[in-house]
């Protein structure tokens, strides 16, 4: 083991380097890339969202994610609760009514991901305006070819 390494295998700190951010993307055990990918999956993000101070039914979360899938639904969910991200809580009635919320650690990338959002709603124009000039830019040289 390399001197400075942590021993736990998902902890990608403990190196005596400066940060890489290539580090999480390569290190052996590391966890930081799987949980990002998780948590910045489109539906993830949508779940979380609509979870904000609510505490919603699978079929009510369902209706209000545009476009998700029974199964991606219930994937992500899975998924969600596993990392302690949204609790689901089962009432013993019949059917059966099962109820999905924020956990306090759910809670805290809410608030990561209204940052995210906050700043999109205040770049949109800039980034319509790129992409415009993108697409001329690409029109044009096609044209060329």
């Amino acid at each position: 083991m390399e001197v400075g390494t942590l021993k736990s295998p998902s902890h990608c700190t403990g190196t005596e380097q400066s940060y890489d951010v290539l580090q999480w993307d390569v290190r052996e055990g590391c966890e930081v890339r799987q949980i990002l990918d998780r948590v910045a999956d489109k539906w993830s993000l949508l779940a979380i969202a609509h979870l904000e101070r609510q505490t919603l039914r699978f079929s009510e979360l369902r209706r209000r994610i545009d476009g998700v899938s029974q199964r991606m639904l219930t994937v992500t969910l899975r998924q969600l609760e596993r990392d302690g991200i949204v609790r689901r809580t089962v009432h013993p009635v019949v059917p059966p009514r099962v109820e999905y919320a924020l956990t306090p650690l759910g809670a805290t990338l809410h608030t990561t991901i209204r940052a995210l959002v906050d700043w999109t709603e205040d770049h949109q124009e800039e980034i319509a305006t790129a992409r415009a000039a993108y697409d001329t830019r690409l029109a044009s040289q096609e044209a060329v070819d």
